[in-house]
């Protein structure tokens, strides 16, 4: 696959706190930082009654003029978005490193290709938006490889 090609992919991100540990994540914390970020987005908190328990926070962020819908939970605590980009994903995590994340606390990443393939999750590493672009392009190529 080349590279113009691995760019357009889509799947959806998954951001965790790493090692175990924790961002202390709340959903107010994190509508607040959205609303912030981004004051035309939706937010919807669904109660968690259907067949998945516990609520899940339900978003809306612009990222290279699209709208690309997320959701968060507090058990087990992560923010995904779906159906994005290695550029939008990569965009979206250095936010949500500077605005949500505490200081001094990693987080990893996954895609939905990589949990497929069984690919353990990676450290987001802190480097500009350009340089995490191609970690999340490598990480989607080692996806495109597995099958």
């Amino acid at each position: 696959m080349d590279a113009i090609e691995l760019a357009q992919l889509r799947t959806m991100f998954i951001f965790a706190p790493a090692n175990e540990g924790t961002w202390h994540l709340s959903y107010a914390l994190l509508a607040t930082a959205l609303r912030e970020r981004d004051p035309d987005g939706f937010l919807r908190l669904d109660e968690g009654t259907g067949p998945l328990p516990g609520a899940v926070l339900h978003f809306g962020v612009t990222l290279e003029d699209e709208t690309v819908e997320g959701m968060a939970k507090l058990s087990p605590e992560g923010v995904s978005l779906e159906d994005c980009t290695a550029s939008q994903a990569a965009k979206f995590a250095a936010w949500l490193r500077g605005a949500v994340v505490p200081a001094g606390v990693l987080a990893t990443f996954n895609t939905e290709w990589g949990l497929e393939a069984g690919l353990p999750d990676q450290l987001v590493p802190p480097v500009p938006v350009p340089e995490l672009t191609e970690v999340f392009l490598g990480h989607l190529q080692a996806t495109v490889d597995q099958d």
